[in-house]
C-alpha cells in the first residue's frame, strides 16, 4: 500500500511540474493596439516626431519616459532617415530593403510594440505586400511574425516573460521600392500573463489526486 501512495504522490508531483512548466511564458505577440496596453503597465511612447526629416547617423540612442533603447539599421546603408510629413515624424531606413534593429533596451522593458508599415523615397506612406518582425528576449527565445498588408495603423506588439533583447523589422524583399518605417514605438515594463496550461495536464493532475483519495477511503474503510 505504501508503495501505491508513493507512485501516487510521485505521477501528482510530475503533474504540478508540468502544469508549472506550461504555465512558463515566452513571447506572445499582439496584433490589437488596445489588447496590447490591457496587457501591459508603465508604458511610454516614442513618437519620433522631434526628429528631422533627413538622413540620421547610426546608432540612434532614444529615449522614451524611463526606458531608453537603441536603433540601427541592418543592410545597405548605415542610416536612418526621419520620414512622415507635418507634424507626425516617422523613423525608417535609408535604403528599401534594409532592417530597423531596436536593441539595449532598458532592463526593465517586457514589452515592445509599435505601428509598422512602409514609407516610400520621399518618407510618405507607401502600401507593400508584407513586413517580418522578429523578437528576441534575455533568454534566447525567438517570436517572428509576418505582417500582410502592413498600413499606417498595423500595430504590433511583442511582450516577453523576460526582458527583450532585440527587435527587427524588415519590408518583404518583393517590395523594392519600399523603406521599412516606424512610428509610436510603445516600451513597456510588465511580463506576459502566464499562459493557460493544456486540459490534459489538469486531467493528469485530477487523476492523481482521485486515485490518492480512493487510497485513502480504502484505508478507513479498513481500520473500521
Amino acid at each position: 500500500m505504501q508503495t501505491a501512495i508513493s507512485q501516487v504522490k510521485a505521477l501528482i508531483l510530475t503533474a504540478l511540474l508540468f502544469v508549472a512548466s506550461t504555465a512558463q511564458a515566452s513571447i506572445t505577440v499582439y496584433t490589437n493596439q488596445a489588447a496590447y496596453l490591457a496587457a501591459v503597465s508603465a508604458t511610454a511612447v516614442d513618437t519620433y516626431d522631434n526628429l528631422p526629416i533627413d538622413t540620421i547617423n547610426t546608432p540612434l540612442n532614444r529615449t522614451a519616459g524611463a526606458y531608453s533603447y537603441t536603433v540601427t539599421t541592418s543592410g545597405l546603408s548605415s542610416q536612418l532617415y526621419g520620414a512622415g510629413n507635418g507634424d507626425d515624424h516617422w523613423l525608417g531606413t535609408n535604403a528599401p530593403g534594409d532592417s530597423l534593429v531596436f536593441s539595449n533596451f532598458s532592463s526593465t522593458v517586457r514589452g515592445v510594440g509599435g505601428f509598422f508599415f512602409g514609407s516610400d523615397v520621399f518618407g510618405d506612406y507607401t502600401s507593400s505586400t508584407s513586413s517580418t518582425l522578429t523578437a528576441t528576449n534575455t533568454l534566447g527565445e525567438i517570436l517572428t511574425y509576418q505582417l500582410l498588408l502592413p498600413t499606417q495603423y498595423s500595430f504590433i506588439g511583442f511582450i516577453s516573460s523576460d526582458a527583450i533583447a532585440t527587435l527587427r523589422f524588415k519590408s518583404s524583399d518583393a517590395d523594392n521600392g519600399v523603406w521599412a518605417t516606424v512610428n509610436d514605438l510603445h516600451l513597456s515594463a510588465a511580463a506576459v500573463i502566464p499562459a493557460v496550461p493544456e486540459p490534459s495536464s489538469y486531467a493528469l493532475l485530477l487523476a492523481g489526486m482521485g486515485l490518492l483519495g480512493l487510497i485513502g477511503r480504502r484505508r478507513q474503510a479498513r481500520s473500521r
